[in-house]
Parts: C-alpha cells; structure tokens; sequence
C-alpha cells in the first residue's frame, strides 16, 4: 500500500457512513480541499472500497447496521498493509467508553458530530503528516499518538464530570427552592424568615444558573447548542429578570434602571433571558453601592441592541476581548476585587449571543463598563 508522499498533494480518503447527508457532507468538504473521496455506506462496502481503493485515510462511522465501526477497523487492519492506515472515527456518540473502544478497535482519531468542516480537515492532514512521520521515525509517531490520545480522554472524562456535577447538583437546588418557598407561604412564618427564605431562593437560582451555563457552554463547544427562537415579548422579559435580581440589588443598595423600546423579537427566550441574568448579575458585583445600574434595550434597523451599564472600576482595554473567556479575570471591580464572572457566566453570554448570529462586546463607561449585544435580524 503506497504512502502519501507529501501531506499537502492529493489524497485518497474512504468515508464510511450510513446516512448518505453524512457522506455528502464530508465529500465536500473534503474534496474541496482538493481530496479523492470514495464512498461506502456500510461495512461490506467499506472493506471492499478498502481492498480495491488503497485509501491514504478511512473515515469510518460507528453506529451502522450489520458490521459496526469497530468491527470493520479490526478488519481493515487484518488486510495486507491495513494498520498503516489511519482510521478516524465519526460519531454523536461523545463519551470516555466509545473512546475507548475506539482506541481499542485501532482507531487513529476520534471526531464528534456534527461535523465542523475546518475541524475535519485539521484532523485529516494531521492523520495524513502523522502517517508519514510514522514511515520515518516510528517512536516518534506512536509518542505524538499517545500524547493526543492522552488529551483527549481527559477532555472526555472532563465533561462526563461537568455532566455528573449538572445532573446531581440540581435536585438539591430544585428541592432547596420549594423548600424557601413553602416557608414563604406559611402563615406563620415571620417577615425576617420570610426575607431570609427569599434570599435562599434567589441563591438557589443563581446556583442552579450556573450549572446550566457549565452544561450548555460543553454542547456549545461540541456544536450541540440548540437555538430555539419564538416570538417573545422583550419588555416582559426583561421586567421579569430585573425583578428577580431586584432583591440582590436592594442588599447591594444599587438600582436597577430598565428601558425597553423594542416590543416584539424572535429569540430564544430561555437562553437570552440567562444572558440578561448573567449581565445584571455580573454588573451586581462589581457596581459600587448607592449607584445605578442601567440596562437598556433599543431598536437598530432590524437589530435589536442590549446594553447593561455599571459604574465599577470598568475593564483595562487588553482585556475586554478575553474577559468573555472562560474563568478569565480582569483587575479592577467593586471595592478592589477581580472584575470578572464567576468563570463562566460571561463565557455563556458570549456563546447564546453568537448562536444568535451576534455579537457582545465591552465598552468603557468612565467610570464603569457597559457590556453590549447586538441580536441581528430579530425585530
């Protein structure tokens, strides 16, 4: 079986999938980048084309009726010259146990769907550079495969606990809720337990707030985040959040201020609702006591244009490209702290706000920062 000489010229790469809108996607991609794809929609073809093609790399996706990913790896490299072949596996089956497997059943790479197409051609011509360096200096390839493989389980064993940590963590929240609330409604409950009761309830939710933003940035990041967008009435929603995060606001004695001149927009209104939250709530923190805190929605064109302003410290402007990264923080906030969210709140906002095709920034307030989105095409 020949070697690809120069990982830059024309390759000849199998993919193997059973949905044939999952070949076509990767066969453009691929043979726009100036490849030679053969197709194959299950194992016994798969092999064949092996056979017959003598592919520079296979594409090979798990779940297939009849012979399965793994089973067809293992045959493919039974073949004569067969284990010089990097094999990548495709699958929406993102977990440490198909990973496993993979690496078990000789996989090469691992690539989650849906595809991103700059990812899979990065992968591929790392499969194709690999596959040469490994015809020159064995040790060498099997220590940069050991490295990648090494990285990646600790990717995958990193979101599986996120994942534990969301799913375990939000039945107490729930059950920490119900509980405040049934002691705000009994009778003879006094207004400080009331008051104490209600402060529960918002700390629960900020909690509960959080998890949510850890989970969704993981699908983000895989391309798994759903945007459902529904007609939504702004001024509402808008209202609804400054209220819940009004009680905060009274402890911190700061003002919360809401202008809303846009009516109706097409948003996800669960997702954007947690953007607001996560803005009044960062601004909160960092906004000096007997101050105002401005959050104000308008109308450009048919954008809609949200900005929440503060009058903390601000943030220094090297960082204001990096503060909406995760666990990133600036100096300067409220009496001298970080100025940053709690790692992820900001994070989140960045990521709900280009699933909407938009973007979020920071500006200087002086004094303060004003954190503004821009939602295209929704009014």
């Amino acid at each position: 079986m020949e070697t690809t000489a120069n990982t830059a010229s024309i390759a000849t790469i199998l993919v193997v999938d059973d949905v044939a809108a999952n070949r076509a996607l990767i066969l453009a991609t691929l043979e726009d980048a100036g490849h030679r794809v053969v197709e194959a929609a299950n194992g016994t073809e798969a092999l064949a084309a092996f056979e017959r093609e003598r592919p520079d790399c296979v594409l090979l996706d798990v779940r297939m009726p009849g012979l399965d990913g793994f089973e067809v790896c293992r045959r493919m490299h039974a073949l004569p010259d067969g284990a010089a072949v990097p094999i990548l596996f495709v699958t929406a089956l993102r977990d440490i146990d198909t990973f496993d497997l993979a690496i078990l059943a000789g996989g090469f790479d691992f690539l989650t769907k849906p595809l991103r197409p700059t990812e899979l051609l990065v992968r591929v011509r790392a499969a194709l550079a690999l596959r040469r360096t490994s015809v020159e200096r064995d040790d060498l390839s099997e220590l940069l495969r050991h490295q990648r493989d090494d990285l990646m389980r600790a990717v995958l064993l990193n979101e599986r606990l996120a994942a534990f940590l969301v799913h375990d963590l939000k039945n107490p929240v729930a059950g920490m809720q119900l509980g405040a609330q049934m002691i705000q409604r009994d009778p003879a409950t006094s207004p400080r337990s009331r008051e104490i009761a209600d402060r529960i309830r918002g700390q629960a939710a900020d909690v509960l707030r959080m998890l949510l933003n850890l989970l969704d940035i993981s699908k983000g990041e895989e391309g798994q985040l759903v945007v459902a967008r529904t007609a939504t009435d702004l001024p509402t929603l808008v209202r609804e959040v400054a209220e819940r995060l009004g009680p905060r606001a009274d402890e911190r004695r700061v003002r919360i201020a809401v202008s809303c001149d846009v009516g109706t927009v097409r948003v996800d209104a669960n997702l954007v609702r947690r953007v607001l939250e996560n803005l009044l709530d960062n601004a909160l923190r960092h906004a000096p006591p007997s101050s105002e805190i401005a959050l104000r929605a308008t109308a450009v064109g048919t954008d809609l244009e949200v900005r929440v302003a503060d009058t903390g410290r601000g943030v220094p402007e090297p960082l204001r490209e990096r503060i909406f990264d995760r666990f990133v923080q600036a100096d300067g906030g409220a009496n001298g702290s970080s100025r940053a969210g709690r790692g992820l709140g900001l994070a989140f906002c960045k990521l709900v706000v280009e699933a909407h095709d938009g973007r979020i920034w920071v500006e200087d307030a002086s004094p303060g920062a004003i954190f503004c989105t821009r939602w295209p095409h929704v009014l």
